[in-house]
């Protein structure tokens, strides 16, 4: 698998992007100030991230998914370690990602590769989307926020 930040006149994969986040209009705001990348498996887009600089030394993992046909096979957890160390290499000093409460799977994802809960944004989802968002029977609501420090040279 190899990522690539994608050039200003490539188009994002949009469907894949809407898997993680499915406000069209909020992902669009993020793909114009973020940098979007996407894995490549035989010519096929396996999975996406976006990152964002919210400070100088803070940057935010936006949205990251992977394809259908690629879930379950280590993908997600390659996407966040690239993520990381991109992040890393380009001199961030944290590295921030937000979820759903209902997102039990990312939850696990996001700690096992080394980012601790560290905020909860109450109501988020109810403020932010128009439709009701359930997901594992559980309605997401509020916006569980995980970061981790990054090491540098």
């Amino acid at each position: 698998m190899e990522t690539k930040l994608l050039k200003g006149n490539q188009q994002p994969p949009m469907e894949l992007l809407l898997t993680a986040d499915p406000s069209e209009q909020l992902v669009k705001e993020y793909l114009d100030r973020g940098q979007c990348y996407t894995a490549e498996i035989e010519n096929h887009t396996a999975g996406v991230y976006v990152l964002l600089e919210t400070s100088d030394d803070t940057i935010e993992l936006i949205n990251i998914a992977v394809d259908e046909q690629y879930q379950g096979c280590g993908i997600g957890k390659a996407l966040v370690k690239d993520a990381i160390q991109k992040a890393t290499d380009m001199g961030y000093k944290k590295i921030e990602v937000g979820t759903g409460n209902s997102s039990i799977a990312q939850l696990a994802l996001y700690q096992k590769c080394g980012f601790r809960i560290s905020d909860i944004d109450k109501d988020f989802f109810v403020r932010n989307y128009d439709e009701d968002i359930f997901e594992n029977g559980i309605h997401c609501r509020d916006m569980i926020r995980l970061s981790q420090m990054l090491k540098g040279d």
